[in-house]
């Protein structure tokens, strides 16, 4: 993940690495992740509209006893702040896109733009890894798409931190190793849920 070696609140000159211009690759990563968290949190909220309306529906997300959005849905925890979390999802992945968007544009970002970018991915990411938590350990089922939200989220964030890296305000293998960060953070969870439903997993052999 190759991303801009400038310092996040330089107002000059393009940053060159080796001599070239570096692409925007953190902007593509953000772009990437907006649209597919977007897209997401987006079908998620409409299947809770669906839920909401009719109690006997069937979330197109729910295949299985374990990957039930359906049953993770009627969880206290999937309205924490008193709404629907998709709602959560959709203004975040939305705001990510933007971003995204103005850093691909050229557009050169002030410090606080980058400080403000990284506490959203970093408070994303510590909400997500409270709901794992509770899908997990609580509830007891997995839904699908809300993996896909995980996923991107943690994305998002290595991202950011990859490019403060990039800046030299973090150690440098947090940029040069930032993809292999993220394959392990979700092996990690991966593992958790194989651990956890180990004995579901084994009577699909």
């Amino acid at each position: 993940m190759q991303l801009s070696t400038a310092e996040p609140g330089e107002l000059t000159a393009p940053p060159q690495e080796h001599g070239g211009p570096v692409a925007p690759a953190v902007g593509w990563v953000l772009l990437v992740c907006g649209w597919v968290g977007l897209s997401a949190a987006f079908v998620l909220l409409v299947e809770k509209i669906r839920l909401v309306a009719d109690p006997g529906y069937v979330p197109s997300c729910s295949i299985s006893p374990l990957l039930s959005c359906g049953s993770v849905m009627s969880t206290a925890q999937a309205e924490v702040f008193g709404f629907p979390n998709p709602i959560l999802g959709v203004a975040g992945f939305a705001a990510l896109v933007t971003v995204a968007v103005t850093i691909l544009s050229g557009a050169r970002l002030p410090s606080w733009y980058w400080v403000g970018l990284t506490v959203g991915t970093g408070l994303g990411a510590v909400f997500v890894h409270w709901l794992i938590f509770q899908s997990v350990y609580r509830i007891g089922a997995l839904c699908p798409y809300c993996m896909v939200v995980w996923v991107v989220t943690v994305a998002a964030f290595v991202a950011v931190l990859a490019r403060w890296s990039r800046a030299g305000a973090l150690p440098r293998w947090v940029a040069d190793y930032a993809t292999s960060l993220v394959v392990a953070w979700v092996l990690v969870i991966a593992a958790l849920i194989g651990v956890q439903f180990w004995e579901y997993w084994v009577t699909l052999i």
